[in-house]
Parts: structure tokens; sequence; C-alpha cells
């Protein structure tokens, strides 16, 4: 009979005891009867005649503090007893209890033992088993029998050895001996090692080092059957592992989907949800302290950074009922540092669309300045207005300047212009008013795209205190565009200019800008009298296409500056001589100045009377003292002590009654020309107070024309100056910037300075001249007035180019001083042109200035719309109507022209130009300008 080895399985299929289950024993018989068949090789193992009955155990340790192992284990009994009975001889095997697996019932007799094994002495443990002789499968093949001859007991590998498991001939200790019941509960998988298993094994491969005879198949029905039991006895779990991997990944993806969604929650709780909006178009985010304004459009147009000397403060509370104005405003307060009111204004939406918001900080003690900061990093915005400086140009934003007093002073100083106003509106139709009691310190682009405004008390420009701890005070105002805004915001149709002007004011005002100023300025006191005033208005008749105009006197005329007399050592007969100018044509005006030289013969007398203003914490009676101009010493006229006023007047009076002067100009200063420690008798909210209450007090009693300072609009037809310049093409570049500014600041009537450049004294670092400008000078024109260098001639050219387009033509040194024909030529033409163009066109928008404010000359977009217009510096217009682009460097002859919306017709051919685009190298010759007038745009088919 054929005979084979039955093969030991090893299927590596983990065993846990949770994964198996108990088989109904009807399913067992059912299975193993399906399995039965006649055909079925029989075992080498099976029982046969004569063979002796072995006894072994197979199951899991029952020592409880003992680690299972993965593998059933089978051991030889200690002892092994011989019997007697030739019955059919069986094999007890006991399984564990404690292996949770799933059993079947063998379809076999028990294991056979050879016959050597019976004399087995019990304590011989190098017995040797001799195997009786088979016949081999053909997948023992191969093998040598010597392998099986002899097996020492204590060669049988380690992993084959259990404390629980052994060899039993049924008369020892049954405890360990499996019954005929237990004996189908033999494990569906086969035992493994209790190695590790190698990393990249599949659960059902063998290796070349897990094969050997005993764990091959060769029976199909066999393999088959164990197969669709293993199938049949995978654990419910293993199955639906895709389905978890599955759940898994969805849960994992719902989990970052809720984390997501409630980061996003957040983020928009503290962008959204804790900005609460205020009146439709304001919203305010309390925890960072953002405000946003809104136009009709939903369009941003303004976003501020509010209280940004809060830092690490963010949680704010509602201010207690004491604290609240009762006005309808909203209060708010952050810890015991700031109090915010906000606030919307009444208006009329029937006379515009203007809407205005107050803003109202109030800090709660001294070491704390509230600051509000604009920012245009992401809005693209531009800002306008405020004031002029040495590194700001047109548009602001482009500059740079550091948190200073927002006061009058010396642009070379970096320091803020000779004419402010507290506002700024951008590109996008939003303004911000500052109010004058603020004590305002003002910085743009310092160290991000932002204008911040900064309350604080300081020792000089706000040491007056008008408040306990500093407040800062602003009105918002936003409206469909900046145009309309600009003109909303400086109109004058309830209070319009024109009100209360007499007709010698009006007609003041048409000669201004009619006619010439003729400024007489030397450099020292001794070289002017009368005969060079005479000689000066000679020489303009004498050019014959130059009008008379007004003849303008620096302070010269006194001895000293506070005589407000004649110095008749000079102009003993100087009423012959204003009599002179009088029937030439000429109207004659003297420079006044609110300050008394200590050499003054009048200084002893205002001491006296106390008519100056003195030392802060001092005795009233020892004025304080400051430098101006020429004079190294000075006191300051007390404008708010009424014994001032008459005494001023009364000196004035008597100039005018004796000389018959005209008019008079105030030289006021900046506000650093104040003494440090000043202190008047009423009190002042800064040093330019003292400007605006000067130049109100005498606008009504005294003929005046100009002031050289402001911060608030004089009454007609009182013209603003700009401040002096160099004779430098890099002054005559700031004309323009500075004049836009000063128009959108309010102030239509402004007075440039001289053709060519201002006029310099000793004494004044305001009228140095910079190095940079000597050495642009031209070094061949060594032409000279009174010894005095003139500008250079091209740069005068250019200047004059530029002035004959301005509101006010003022001239120092005349055409002729040149002894040029070309410069002579190009200046009959240049006022020609402007008497009969730009004088009307002046005269014409004159009354729209008056009404509403705007500008003589105005910035390119209050003409037309469109991003282009908005950054252009070197152009403007007269009214809608006429565009000027004017050459600024040397030696070129051709620019960038950018013309507006609509047909213009060009000044130097005559050409109709397309508008709404940029001009790229158009040709302007030196003895011409450029300019354009806006024609009907039906023109183009006549």
């Amino acid at each position: 009979m054929r005979m084979r080895k039955k093969p030991d399985l090893k299927l590596h299929i983990p065993s846990y005891p949770q994964d198996y289950v108990e088989m109904p024993p009807e399913t067992k018989r059912l299975i193993l009867e399906a399995n039965r068949t006649p055909n079925d090789i029989k075992y080498i193992d099976e029982d046969e005649p004569g063979t002796s009955d072995v006894n072994f155990t197979v199951g899991s340790p029952k020592d409880s503090a003992e680690v299972r192992s993965a593998t059933p284990e089978v051991k030889f009994a200690e002892t092994f007893e011989s019997k007697t009975d030739k019955d059919e001889e069986k094999t007890d095997v006991t399984i564990g209890s404690d292996s949770p697996v799933v059993y079947r019932k063998l379809q076999r007799a028990s294991i056979s033992m050879p016959d050597e094994i019976k004399n087995f002495e019990g304590t011989n443990k190098e017995a040797k088993i001799n195997f009786p002789a088979v016949t081999t499968p053909t997948s023992m093949r191969g093998v040598k029998r010597k392998d099986f001859d002899c097996i020492p007991l204590t060669q049988i590998p380690e992993h084959h050895q259990s404390s629980a498991s052994g060899f039993s001939d049924g008369n020892g200790d049954d405890s360990n001996v499996m019954s005929d019941d237990d004996r189908v509960k033999t494990p569906l998988r086969s035992p493994r090692r209790k190695g590790a298993r190698r990393l990249g094994r599949s659960e059902f491969s063998m290796d070349d080092d897990d094969y050997s005879p005993s764990n091959s198949v060769t029976s199909v029905n066999s393999l088959a059957s164990l197969l669709k039991e293993k199938l049949q006895s995978i654990p419910q779990k293993m199955r639906k592992k895709p389905t978890d991997y599955k759940l898994r990944a969805f849960v994992a993806l719902m989990f970052l989907a809720v984390v997501f969604f409630v980061s996003f929650a957040y983020v928009l709780y503290h962008q959204q949800a804790l900005t609460k909006a205020y009146f439709d178009t304001v919203q305010f985010n309390e925890p960072k302290r953002l405000i946003r304004i809104y136009n009709k459009d939903e369009v941003e147009i303004l976003r501020a950074s509010l209280g940004v000397s809060l830092e690490g403060v963010k949680k704010s509370y509602p201010c207690l009922p004491e604290h609240r104005l009762g006005d309808g405003s909203e209060c708010l307060q952050w810890a015991r540092a700031l109090r915010l009111y906000l606030k919307s204004l009444p208006h009329d939406p029937g006379l515009d669309n203007t809407t205005c918001y107050s803003v109202h900080w109030k800090a709660l003690h001294s070491d704390i300045a509230p600051t509000d900061c604009f920012d245009w990093s992401d809005t693209k915005v531009h800002w306008y207005g405020g004031g002029q400086s040495l590194n700001l140009t047109w548009p602001v934003n482009t500059g740079l300047i550091d948190f200073t007093p927002f006061i009058t002073g010396d642009i070379q100083k970096s320091q803020w212009s000779n004419v402010l106003t507290r506002y700024f509106i951008n590109s996008k139709g939003a303004a911000l008013i500052i109010d004058d009691e603020t004590p305002l310190h003002v910085a743009i682009n310092n160290g991000r795209k932002e204008i911040c405004l900064k309350a604080k008390y300081d020792d000089f420009a706000f040491v007056n205190k008008v408040t306990e701890f500093p407040e800062l005070r602003y009105n918002i105002c936003t409206s469909k565009d900046m145009k309309s805004l600009h003109s909303s915001i400086h109109s004058h149709r309830r209070a319009p200019l024109w009100d209360g002007l007499k007709p010698k004011d009006m007609q003041t005002l048409e000669s201004l800008i009619s006619e010439p100023v003729w400024q007489i300025a030397p450099r020292f006191k001794h070289e002017l009298n009368a005969e060079t005033i005479s000689k000066y208005t000679e020489d303009v008749i004498n050019l014959g296409f130059l009008k008379q105009g007004h003849v303008l006197i620096n302070e010269f005329w006194q001895n000293e500056i506070g005589d407000f007399t004649v110095d008749k050592s000079r102009f003993d007969t100087l009423n012959v001589t204003v009599d002179k100018l009088h029937r030439r044509g000429f109207k004659v005006t003297f420079t006044v100045q609110p300050f008394v030289s200590t050499e003054s013969k009048n200084f002893a007398e205002t001491v006296q009377k106390r008519l100056l203003v003195n030392e802060r914490n001092g005795d009233r009676r020892i004025p304080a003292l400051t430098r101006f101009k020429s004079s190294p010493s000075a006191g300051v006229i007390d404008i708010t002590n009424n014994r001032s006023v008459p005494w001023i007047l009364d000196k004035l009076q008597a100039v005018i009654d004796e000389y018959f002067i005209d008019s008079f100009y105030f030289d006021l200063g900046t506000a650093y020309d104040m003494p440090h420690y000043y202190q008047c008798e009423k009190q002042l909210i800064n040093p330019d107070h003292y400007k605006t209450i000067f130049t109100k007090t005498f606008e009504k009693s005294l003929d005046i024309i100009g002031v050289s300072s402001a911060v608030s609009l004089p009454r007609p037809p009182i013209f603003v100056s700009l401040p002096p310049f160099e004779s430098t093409w890099q002054a005559l570049r700031q004309v323009i910037p500075t004049m836009l500014t000063y128009g959108v600041n309010g102030y239509p009537f402004i007075m440039p300075g001289a053709v060519g450049g201002d006029i310099y004294w000793p004494g004044s670092e305001q009228f140095l001249p910079s190095s940079k400008g000597l050495m642009e000078s031209n070094a061949a024109n060594s032409t000279q007035e009174n010894g005095i260098d003139l500008p250079e001639r091209e740069l005068y050219m250019r200047w004059l180019q530029m002035a004959t387009f301005l509101p006010v033509m003022k001239f120092t040194h005349l055409p002729s001083k040149y002894n040029d024909e070309r410069v002579l030529e190009m200046a009959k033409n240049l006022t020609l042109l402007r008497q009969k163009l730009i004088t009307p066109l002046l005269l014409k928008y004159k009354r729209e200035a008056l009404e509403e404010g705007l500008p003589l000359v105005r910035p390119l977009w209050l003409v037309t719309g469109g991003d282009s217009a908005l950054s252009v510096r070197d152009e403007f217009a007269i009214g809608d109507e006429l565009v000027v682009a004017p050459v600024l460097r040397p030696g070129e002859t051709s620019r960038e022209v950018y013309l507006p919306a609509g047909l213009w017709q060009d000044g130097i051919d005559g050409s109709l130009r397309k508008g709404s685009r940029w001009m790229h190298d158009y040709r302007v010759p030196v003895d011409r300008v450029a300019y354009f007038i806006r024609k009907p745009d039906d023109m183009r088919f006549k």
C-alpha cells in the first residue's frame, strides 16, 4: 500500500481570541462526511496492527505566567510504558482549554508509535526513536533516511518544546491528554514559529526556510477543502477591513472639514462678527480698532487703524453714563487709557451728497498720545492737501516726513511749509478735517504706507493745554468722488467770499490778476532809496509792453524793523517819489512785520507799555526775544493785547496820511519765528494762531494785498504767497506742486514768488542759496544787477513761461537785464498771450472762486477723471479750459504731456489733439511753452 506523510500546512493566519468562534457539531459532521472518499490514501501514522500507542498533548501552555505561543507545541512524554493490550492502539491528544480556536474532527486514527519507542526508558532522555521503513511519498524523495533513523530528544527544536505539552503512554496524568471529543478541535491553522515574521511576507506564502515534506500538499481534494474551510473561518472583521479603511478616510475628511469650518468661523468672528456697523457705511472692529468706510456703491474708500498708541490693549467697554455726551454719539473706552466717541454729523442730502462722521479721542492720562493711521497700502489711493515740505511732493503720499508738529516753518529744514490747512483728501472721495484745537503732529510714510495723526502736547508748538490731556478730534467726510467732495467742503455758498467786499476790494483783486507785482528787495538796507525805486519803475516803463502794477517795497523802507516810520535819511523825498509813481500808473505797497527790533526807536516804548510777547513763567515786564531776518534780536507785538492794536493802527495810518501808500503786505514769518517760551496776554492754541489773529484784526481796517504765511483763509483781496524759492531748477520744479497743494487746501488766490527765484539777504538761513543751486548755476551767466548774479538765462526763460499762466506775475529781475533779444522777444509774446487769453480766463474763474472756493489754478483731477491725472505733478489747469505743461529741466526741448478727456487745440501749432491720453516726446522749443485750449467736441468736423 502506498503511504505518505501527512503534510503540516502552515497557514500563517493571526490567532486572536476574539477572532474565533465555536463551530456547531452538526456542521462539523457534515464537513467530515463531505470530505471522506474511498480513494483516500492512508497516512503513515495511521493505526496498523502491532504498533504501539503514542500519547502526546497538543495545546497551549496552561501556565498563565508564560506568554502564549502562536504555534501549538508537541512534546514527548517524560516516560513511555508498553501496553499489553493488542487491540487498536489509540493516541490520546489533549487540546489546551485556553486555546480559543475553531477545531475540526480529524479523519484519521491516532498517531501510531514505532515499536522502538515502547521500550523507551522514561529516565533516558537521550533515547533514540527508530522509525520503520515506509514508502517515501513523491514529495519526500530526496530526503535521506538517516535524517529520521535516530533523533535524540534533546535535539527537538526549542520551538516544539513546551511545559504544557508532552507525550504520554496513557497511564500518566490525563489532565493534558485529549479526549475523543476534543480531538476534533484541532485548529484550522498550522503552528507558527515563535520568531518574528519577516517583513514583506504574505500570510499565505511559504519560503524555502519553511518548506519540508511535512508541509507539502499532495491531495488536491484536501487542499480544496482546507482552503474552503479557511475562507469560511476568516474573521468577519478581516472581511470588512476595506470598508473600515473607507470609513476611516471619510471620518478623517469630515474631521478636517470640521476643523476648517471652525477655524474659518473663528476668523470670521473676529473680522466680521466683532465688526459693528455704524451709520450704514462705517464698520468698526473693536478688538483691532480697525475702521472701514464705504461709499454708497459699497466700495471701500478709507481704512484706518485707530488708537495705535494702545499697544496690547484690545478689550473695549461701553462708557459709563456720566461719560456719555448725550448727542447720539457712540462711546467706547479702553481700560483707563482712551475714550472714543463716534458720531454721524447731520447734513442735507438735497444740497450735496457729502456725509461726515466725527471721531473724538480723549486721553485719560498724560502718557497716552491718541494716534490714528490711515492706510493706503491695499486701497491704492492717493492723498493730497495738508502742506508741503522738503521731502513731500504731489501727491503727499509719495513723500516722507516723521512725526512733526503741524505748524508753519521752513521747508528747507524738513519742516512744514508757510501755508497749512488741517485738511487731507484722497482720490476715492474721503477727506479728513482736523479740529484747530488738536495738538496735531503728522507723519507720512513713517515706516508704513500711511498718514498718521497724533495728539500730543510739547514745550513749544502745543505748550498751551486746551484740555488736561491731549484730545484728537477730526471729521471724516465722504462723497461720490473727489471733485464733488472737494467742492462741497470748500464751498462758500452759505458765506460766499464776496460777501462784504467793497468796490475797492474788487478792484484790487482784479488789478493783482491783470497787472504784475514789481518786488524791490535789495540785499542790504542802504541799497534801497528813493532813487532806486524811481530808476526801477523807469526801466519797467521803458520795456513798453508790461503794465505798471504794484510796486512792493520790502521792510527796508524803515530804518529798523518795527519803526513803522519812513527812514528819512534815505527817503527824504519819498512823498515826491510816490506821487511820481502814481502818475505813472503804479501802486505802492509797503511790507509790514509784527516784529520790533531791539535797535528800533519803538522798542523801549513797547516794553514800557507792555505791548510785546513776554517770557513764559517769567516777569511780564521782560519781553521774549527772537531772531527775524536781518534783525538778530527782536520782540513780537502781542496782538492779543487790546492796547497793541490801536498803537499799530496809529503808526501805519500816519504813514498812509503822509505818503499816500496804497496798501500793505504782511510778512508774518513762520511759527518758528516766535520766541520759544512765548506767552501772550490771551492764550494761543499754537504759534500759528498768532498770524490768524493778526490778519483778521487788520484786514478790514487796512488795505492788504498779501500775507507771507497763513493757516486759515484770509479775506479777499488778500493773496497767500508761496514760500521763497532759490534760483535753481529744483526750486522751479517745486513751484507747481506747492501751488496745487495750496489750492487744494482752500486758498483760491495764490501769489507765487518772483520770476527766476527770490532774492536772498544775510542773516536768515531760510533765504541762503544752497550748494546745489550754486552748482547748477551756469558759469557763462556772469550778468549781474547791483552786484547780484542774475538767474541762469534758460532757467529765467522757463520760469517766465510758467509764471505767465499763474494768478499773479511777480518780477524782481526785468527781462531787459539780460541784454538778449531772444529773451526780450519771448517776454513780449508771453505778455501779449497773458493779456488776450490768460487774464480773461483768470477773471472768469475769479467769480467761481469767490462763490465755491475752487482755486484759479487747479490740478488735472479737478478737470477730468481717470487714474492718470492723479499723479501728474508738472502740469496744471486754469479752470477747466486751459492745460499748461511747462518744461522744468535744463536743456530739454521735449516732454511727456497728459491731456484730460475732451478735444484740445495745441497752443504751439494750432492743431487739434485728442484728450484722455499721453503724448510722448512732445516738442517744446526753448522760447515756447506747451499749453492746450479746450474746444467743443463738434469742432473737429468743422
